[in-house]
């Protein structure tokens, strides 16, 4: 599978056993808003759980600035990494209400490029090989 069939769909209404939709956070899991809020309705996120694996989501702080960002994100890597079984749904997480851009935050998924089961959305994508 190459890298443009590894595209985030845009809209993510359901997910199929071993999808995990993958968001953005903050680290006291109030999941009030945007991506946050749809996973708690839609994919199991737990209220009160900043990070990691909950149902059939998996949350990334993005709230408390870059420094705690980019460890969290190469821990969803690490992560991903370890569980090929699982086919994960990169939302573009910090490029909502956290007010990040897609410049800024698709570099520090590079080192997902080459994982199968991690999914990016396009705008990560574009900035991660250029275009």
């Amino acid at each position: 599978m190459n890298k443009t069939e590894r595209i985030t769909p845009e809209m993510i209404e359901s997910l199929k056993e071993g999808e995990i939709f993958v968001f953005g956070s903050n680290m006291y899991g109030n999941h009030a808003g945007g991506a946050a809020r749809f996973a708690v309705l839609r994919f199991g996120a737990i209220w009160g759980q900043g990070e990691g694996l909950q149902g059939q989501s998996y949350a990334i702080p993005t709230m408390e600035g870059m420094s705690n960002m980019i460890p969290a994100i190469n821990r969803f890597i690490a992560f991903a990494k370890e569980h090929q079984e699982l086919r994960f749904y990169v939302t573009a997480i910090a490029c909502g209400i956290a007010g990040y851009t897609p410049e800024e935050i698709a570099p520090h998924f590079k080192d997902a490029v080459n994982l199968q089961n991690v999914y990016l959305p396009l705008s990560f994508w574009k900035v991660i090989e250029g275009k």
